[in-house]
């Protein structure tokens, strides 16, 4: 059977449909296009990586519960033409790429995994990034910057996911932490204009905030 994306990217479009803003069918379609461009520098089985950047934020936590989620996922790719044996791969690539969850650089992980997580990781970079954060941040109705709350330390995802800082500390634990968190090359170069541009970005919003001039 064909693998048809057509089918597949209709399919992600309407579960998505009243996603989250951040982690919506745009944020799946700049991740796609992210993903494609790291494939075609660093290879891989390109019908994997893009079904994988497609389906990936489906299964995410925050919004959904992992039993019903991940069968949706597998219904979406069976009826999009996918094999069980694809199917069990791209699970196991979207389940290890999140943030918290993630497998890191230095443990056996496929050049699929690393090219989808790091398109993931990107659109968590840049003015897109800047753009996600306070949207996120504005959808959990918390604060864009509080001095009298330091940037934390979390031990454990459960720590990290249920913190309540604003905005402006999320930069300082995570966004600032990504550019060190790529896999390939390709990524790598494409993350350092994004972080810069957040340095400048958050660099500017405190100086406004102070009232320097």
């Amino acid at each position: 059977m064909k693998h048809d994306f057509e089918i597949l990217q209709n399919k992600v479009s309407t579960v998505l449909t009243n996603a989250e803003r951040g982690h919506d069918y745009w944020h799946a379609l700049r991740v796609v296009q992210n993903a494609r461009l790291i494939c075609a520098k660093e290879g891989g089985n390109s019908t994997i990586i893009e079904a994988s950047a497609w389906v990936h934020d489906i299964i995410d936590d925050k919004f959904s519960t992992e039993s019903d989620s991940k069968k949706i996922v597998a219904d979406i790719l069976y009826e999009s033409g996918f094999q069980q044996h694809e199917i069990e791969t791209i699970m196991h690539i979207i389940t290890h790429i999140s943030f918290k969850g993630g497998i890191s650089n230095t443990e056996h992980a496929s050049i699929e995994l690393h090219i989808v997580q790091d398109a993931d990781r990107l659109d968590a970079m840049g003015a897109i990034g800047i753009a996600r954060a306070f949207h996120y941040g504005g959808f959990k109705n918390r604060e864009l910057y509080n001095p009298a709350i330091a940037p934390q330390t979390y031990t454990t995802a459960e720590e990290y996911r249920n913190s309540q800082g604003h905005t402006i500390n999320h930069f300082y634990e995570k966004l600032f932490t990504l550019q060190t968190r790529m896999n390939t090359p390709t990524a790598k170069h494409i993350a350092q204009e994004r972080h810069v541009f957040m340095e400048t970005f958050v660099e500017q919003f405190l100086h406004e905030w102070n009232g320097i001039i």
